[in-house]
C-alpha cells in the first residue's frame, strides 16, 4: 500500500471516528476524539501517522486490510489505559505489581501524574518500599563478598603453616588462641583471658577507694601490695597472651595491622612505659615532672576492657557498626550542632540579663547539649516563661534528632552482628586436623546468585529511569 493510499485510509477512518486497536489478543475500537485528548501518548500519536514505517514505530504490526493496530503487551492491564482515555484518570488495584503497572504506562506514554488521589499515595508507597529495603539488600550482598572474602583469608592464613617448622602445631595453638570457641582448649584459653580483665578493671576501680589508699612516709599515695599482685600478674598474663599469638601468628608482618593485635599492645604498653619512667625519675631527681605522665598512663588500663571485643562477637558488631556508620554519625552530629547553636542563642538572648548560669553563649552551648540530648543535670535552669519554652522546644528538638538516625544505625550494627555470628560459625566448621583437606563451607551458589541479582538491579535501574525521562520529556514537550 502506497503513502498516498494509507493516508487517504488513515483520513477515511478519521471520518468515522474509530480505529481498531489490538493489545495481546484484546480486541477494542477507539474514537479517534478520545485519542486526540492525549496526543502526546502512544495511540494518541498514531492519529499523525502517514506511512506505514512510521505506524510500526508505535505498534508491533500492523494489518492494512483491516486498519487493526497490533501491541504485544498485557492484555490484563489494557483496561486501565482505556480507562484513562476515557476518564482522564488513572487507578491502581491493589493487586497489581506496581513496578509492572509502571513500566506498561510508560511504553503508552502516560505519566505517573495522571494516578488518580485515591490511588496515588497508595501507589508510591508501595514504590517506595523496595527503595527502603534496598539498603538491607545490599548489606546482605556486601555481607556475602565480606564474609566470603574473609572466610577466604582465613582459609588463606592458615594454609602458610603448611610450609612452616612445626606447621600442624602452630596452626592448632594459632586457632585455639585466635578464634574463642573453635575448641575446648580455645574455650579454656578465652575464658582465662575474660576473668583476667575484669579481674584488672575491678582491682583497678577499689583501688581508687579511700579504705584501700595507702600513704607513704612522704605523703604520696601508693598501690595497695594485694592489688599490685593482681596488676603484675594480669601484665603478666596480658604479655604471654600477645607473646603466643605472635609467636604462632602465620605472617608476622600483618600480625599488627590487626585491630585487635594493637588493643593488646596498647593494654600492656602504659605498664612498661610507667615503669621506665619511675626508674628515669629515680636515677634523676630533676626530671620529678615526669612522675605525671606515669600518672596519666595508669588511666589507661581502663582501656583493658577493649580486651573482651575478642571474645565478643556483640563488642565486634558493635566496633564494625561504628566503622561503617561514619555518615549516620556525622549525621547526628550535624543536626546536634546546629540544634545547639540556635537554641543556646536563643537562651542567651531571653535569659543573659536575669541568669547567672546562662550569661554568656558557651555557657548556653554546655546548657543546649545537656537539654537535646535529653540528659538535664538541672545544673543550669532557665527561670523566665519564655526560657522554659525555649527549653522545652529545645528537649522535643533533640528527641526527633537523635531519634533519625539511631534507627540506621541499629539496624546496621542488627546486620553486622548477624554476619558476624555467619562468620564465625563458617570458622568454626573447618577442619584441620590433619592438614589442609577441605576449603571452609561457603555457599557459593548464594554468592554467585548475589552478583548476578546486583548486576541485573543496577541492569534493571537503568531501563527503568530511560523510559521515564524520555516519556515525561514528551509530556513537558
Amino acid at each position: 500500500m502506497t503513502g498516498q493510499s494509507l493516508k487517504a485510509l488513515s483520513e477515511a477512518n478519521f471520518e468515522d471516528n474509530e480505529i481498531s486497536i489490538n493489545v495481546g489478543g484484546f480486541k477494542k475500537k477507539m474514537r479517534s476524539n478520545t485519542l486526540l485528548r492525549f496526543p502526546e501518548t502512544r495511540l494518541g500519536k498514531l492519529l499523525s501517522c502517514h506511512s506505514k514505517e512510521s505506524i510500526l514505530e508505535l505498534c508491533d504490526d500492523y494489518d492494512d486490510t483491516k486498519n487493526e493496530f497490533y501491541f504485544d503487551r498485557n492484555p490484563e492491564l489494557f483496561p486501565y489505559v482505556l480507562h484513562f482515555y476515557n476518564t482522564g484518570k488513572l487507578h491502581v488495584m491493589g493487586e497489581l505489581c506496581v513496578f509492572s503497572f509502571s513500566q506498561e504506562i510508560e511504553y503508552w506514554g502516560i505519566n505517573e501524574f495522571f494516578i488518580d488521589s485515591c490511588c496515588s499515595y497508595s501507589y508510591h508507597g508501595r514504590k517506595m518500599e523496595p527503595d527502603q529495603e534496598k539498603w538491607e539488600e545490599q548489606s546482605d550482598q556486601e555481607s556475602t563478598t565480606s564474609s566470603f572474602d574473609e572466610i577466604l583469608a582465613f582459609y588463606n592464613d592458615a594454609s602458610k603453616f603448611d610450609k612452616q617448622p612445626f606447621g600442624n602445631i602452630r596452626r592448632q595453638l594459632w586457632l585455639a588462641l585466635d578464634n574463642p570457641g573453635y575448641s575446648v582448649l580455645s574455650r579454656i584459653f578465652s575464658v582465662l583471658s575474660i576473668v583476667v580483665v575484669l579481674g584488672s578493671i575491678v582491682t583497678m576501680c577499689l583501688n581508687s577507694l579511700p579504705d584501700f589508699q595507702i600513704v607513704d612516709g612522704n605523703g604520696n599515695p601508693e598501690e595497695d601490695p594485694r592489688f599490685e599482685i593482681v596488676e603484675h600478674f594480669g601484665i603478666a598474663w596480658f604479655t604471654f597472651e600477645l607473646v603466643a599469638r605472635f609467636a604462632v601468628a602465620p605472617d608476622f608482618l600483618k600480625f599488627f595491622k590487626h585491630a585487635l593485635n594493637l588493643i593488646d599492645l596498647m593494654s600492656i604498653l602504659p605498664f612498661y612505659i610507667t615503669l621506665i619512667v619511675n626508674l628515669v625519675v629515680e636515677s634523676s631527681p630533676t626530671l620529678a615532672n615526669l612522675g605525671r605522665v606515669a600518672q596519666v598512663l595508669r588511666l589507661m588500663r581502663i582501656f583493658r576492657i577493649l580486651k573482651l571485643a575478642r571474645h565478643s562477637t556483640g563488642l565486634r558488631s558493635l566496633g564494625a557498626t561504628l566503622k561503617y556508620s561514619y555518615r549516620e554519625v556525622g549525621l547526628l552530629l550535624l543536626y546536634l550542632s546546629v540544634g545547639i547553636s540556635i537554641f543556646s542563642v536563643v537562651a542567651y538572648t531571653i535569659e543573659k540579663e536575669e541568669n547567672e548560669g546562662l550569661a554568656t553563649i558557651p555557657a548556653c552551648w554546655w546548657w543546649a547539649t545537656v537539654s537535646m540530648t535529653t540528659v538535664g543535670y538541672g545544673d543550669v535552669v532557665p527561670g523566665s516563661t519564655a526560657g522554659k519554652l525555649t527549653a522545652s522546644a529545645c528537649i522535643l528538638a533533640g528527641i526527633l534528632v537523635v531519634v533519625l538516625p539511631i534507627t540506621l544505625i541499629f539496624n546496621k550494627f542488627s546486620h553486622f552482628y548477624r554476619r558476624q555470628k555467619q562468620l564465625e560459625s563458617a570458622m568454626r566448621s573447618c577442619d584441620f586436623g590433619d592438614g589442609m583437606k577441605e576449603v571452609p563451607s561457603v555457599n557459593l551458589r548464594d554468592y554467585y546468585a548475589y552478583k548476578v541479582k546486583s548486576l541485573m538491579a543496577s541492569l534493571t535501574n537503568m531501563s527503568r529511569s530511560t523510559p521515564s525521562e524520555l516519556s515525561l520529556n514528551d509530556s513537558l514537550h
